[in-house]
């Protein structure tokens, strides 16, 4: 059975709370990535899109190099269990109209799956559903 560990990238990449806008915009650039989790304490706390630096931080007025991460983070997170199978990964992603979320391990984040990483290795007609799904309106 090939289950979300199988799936994903690790180590996850993550952010703190604490960190600046600015720096946060730098690593999402340096990993290529639009979203990456939000951890104080090794606990996952939020996650942090692109569109949260825009829409919910700079288009509002905030200072990049001043507002941090936790004053536009998504606290509301998805995450998936490591030992989840993968059509259960599947499932959330469509369901859910995401295309990244963060793999758990109890409180600690373990790594992340990508809707790259699901059309990687599962086959064609989930992957195909999938994609269809976290596209629609």
């Amino acid at each position: 059975m090939t289950t979300a560990r199988d799936l994903m990238t690790a180590p996850a990449e993550c952010l703190s709370s604490n960190d600046t806008l600015a720096d946060a915009a730098r690593q999402l650039a340096k990993h290529d990535v639009g979203s990456m989790p939000v951890v104080d304490g090794g606990r996952l706390v939020g996650v942090l899109t692109d569109r949260d630096i825009v829409v919910s931080g700079l288009a509002k007025g905030l200072d990049a190099n001043s507002a941090t991460v936790g004053e536009v983070a998504t606290s509301d997170v998805v995450t998936v269990n490591a030992g989840d199978d993968a059509a259960a990964v599947a499932k959330v992603l469509a369901e859910k109209q995401i295309r990244r979320v963060p793999v758990v391990d109890g409180d600690e984040v373990v790594g992340v799956i990508a809707q790259a990483d699901v059309a990687r290795k599962l086959d064609e007609s989930t992957v195909g559903e999938t994609v269809e799904k976290i596209s629609q309106q």
